[in-house]
């Protein structure tokens, strides 16, 4: 279907190295250089990425660097930097400019699900989109998606131009009632969109497990359990893409490892997946992927993953330094659990449905005696 040339390996990049609250430019220019010198070339982005961090460093690290042929650029259209159709083309124009390039070669609606899909509707955000395509403004139309299936096929229903679509995919969340992934992967292979998959790894919930999950994979060898998530996803009927927020160079190595020439997971690692999932369901996890969506828009400045990231992290190794990273870094730098207002605009941008309010109450009880 696309003439460009992929690995089946993405560079997410929605969890960059940091060096204080910026991009480490020194670390991200070695990964960028490992990833394409490796026969990779897909970068994703999106504007509200690291409060637009994301987009400048993409631009410095890579296009001020290679040859506009040498990667894949994709973009997306986020809800909340337009309020009407007129805003749409502004915003668009100005992410090209940020990002240094003529085109996008992906340009995605992002987050859809049916009350955002209504509102890009209202704004005939679709459409807009699509004009920009017949300028030669991006190359592919597409949507990114966190939803039912049953509103992924309305949605592909309507818009039958959409050529990609870009999911949460991932061993945990396969069978989830909640997430749908195998679901809303169905729907695409009915109408026959290729799939980029997100959260392969569910924001590192995947990478560190607890002893008794990560048991199964230490007796198949060496390979990392970061290395199981991303090949279950890659091996997913339908799936062109999987994106890989690496943060380091190590992370990067370690997916180059597996991902340059992939294979898709034998029976016996198939088997250890099902072990790791029977386990991780027995610990009651949060299962917050750390996007940061529902940060910006809380009164009480409340760093939500990073809370839910230490229950985690006390419920599963009953480490003292939950506490410490507890009380010492993320509330001081926003409020406590307990500082909820109960005002729900959390839970109206979770890409996972979280209870987030319900779940703010369990951190609080734990940390905030």
């Amino acid at each position: 279907m696309f003439a460009e040339v992929f690995k089946k390996l993405g560079f997410g990049c929605m969890r960059l190295p940091m060096n204080g609250e910026d991009v480490d430019y020194t670390e991200f220019n070695k990964m960028i250089d490992a990833f394409i010198s490796n026969g990779f070339n897909y970068f994703d982005t999106a504007h509200g990425y690291l409060q637009g961090k994301s987009e400048t460093a993409l631009r410095d690290c890579l296009v001020n660097r290679y040859p506009r042929d040498k990667f894949i650029f994709t973009n997306k259209l986020t809800h909340v930097y337009f309020n009407t159709a007129e805003e749409v083309r502004p915003f668009f124009e100005s992410q090209l400019k940020i990002c240094g390039v003529d085109y996008f070669d992906f340009y995605l609606m992002h987050a859809q699900s049916k009350e955002l899909f209504a509102h890009f509707k209202r704004c005939r955000a679709y459409e807009q989109a699509l004009q920009f395509k017949k300028e030669g403004r991006i190359k592919h139309f597409g949507i990114s998606f966190h939803d039912t299936a049953d509103v992924l096929e309305q949605i592909l229903e309507e818009y039958p131009q959409i050529e990609v679509v870009q999911i949460q995919l991932n061993y945990i969340d396969y069978d989830d009632p909640a997430v749908q992934s195998k679901k809303c992967l169905e729907v695409c292979n009915k109408y026959n969109k290729p799939v980029i998959v997100m959260e392969p790894v569910k924001g590192g919930n995947l990478v560190n497990l607890s002893e008794g999950a990560k048991k199964h994979f230490e007796e198949l060898g060496k390979a990392s359990a970061a290395s199981y998530a991303i090949r279950f996803a890659a091996g997913c009927k339908g799936v062109f893409m999987v994106l890989s927020g690496m943060s380091d160079l190590s992370q990067m190595n370690d997916n180059i490892l597996y991902m340059k020439d992939f294979k898709p997971l034998g029976e016996r690692e198939m088997q250890a997946v099902k072990n790791v999932c029977a386990a991780l369901k027995n610990l009651n996890m949060i299962s917050c992927t750390a996007c940061r969506y529902c940060i910006e828009g809380c009164p009480s400045k409340i760093s939500i993953p990073d809370l839910f990231a230490c229950l985690n992290t006390k419920n599963i190794y009953h480490d003292w330094n939950a506490d410490l990273y507890y009380h010492d870094v993320h509330t001081k730098r926003g409020g406590k659990a307990s500082s909820c207002i109960k005002c729900g605009k959390c839970e109206k941008v979770c890409p996972q449905h979280l209870p987030i309010r319900k779940l703010l109450e369990d951190v609080a009880k734990e940390f905030d005696k």
